[in-house]
């Protein structure tokens, strides 16, 4: 059974120490703008998935994960360091989708706006096909009939005969 608490944590502390190597001792000229969005750690504790994203275009993302991988051993090594786990967990990297989820979330929202401004541009000049408010207001009953009865005698279905 593996402790989920224990896993998170390790988890943060892995993205932590892995964000700051980076930062401090990695000196790779290939390595671009890049940011660690994400930490998450197996249950047995052995494998770490580390999403990371890239500012820049798809050569510096290539170039950035290149990099990534020849300093995956140092970054390792530091992290077992570091966590002092019985076991150093293996880092894997992989770039975040986040970004591009985020822009065509974007996208699809541009085009939801442009709908609605067509909608609305030809609803401008519209009038309603009925009365503009369909639907009656208690107390402006047109006819003179009490409120609850539709002209029928109590206890007939309208036909002369006993409701069912």
């Amino acid at each position: 059974m593996s402790d989920t608490a224990r896993a998170r944590k390790l988890a943060d502390r892995i993205r932590v120490v892995v964000a700051e190597t980076l930062q401090r001792r990695i000196k790779d000229p290939r390595l671009g703008y890049v940011t660690i969005t994400d930490t998450r750690i197996t249950g047995d504790l052995r494998e770490a998935t580390v999403f990371y994203t890239v500012f820049g275009d798809d050569e510096e993302r290539a170039a950035s994960a290149a990099a990534l991988e020849s300093a995956k051993g140092v970054l390792r090594s530091e992290v077992g360091r570091q966590t002092g786990v019985r076991f150093t967990p293996t880092l894997t990297f992989v770039p975040d989708a986040l970004p591009e989820n985020a822009r065509t979330i974007d996208d699809l929202l541009a085009k939801a706006r442009e709908a609605d401004a067509q909608v609305r541009e030809a609803s401008s000049g519209a009038s309603y096909a009925g009365d503009a408010d369909p639907y009656r207001k208690p107390g402006e009953d047109e006819d003179d009939e009490e409120p609850g009865t539709d002209g029928q005698e109590s206890g007939t279905d309208g036909k002369g005969s006993p409701d069912a």
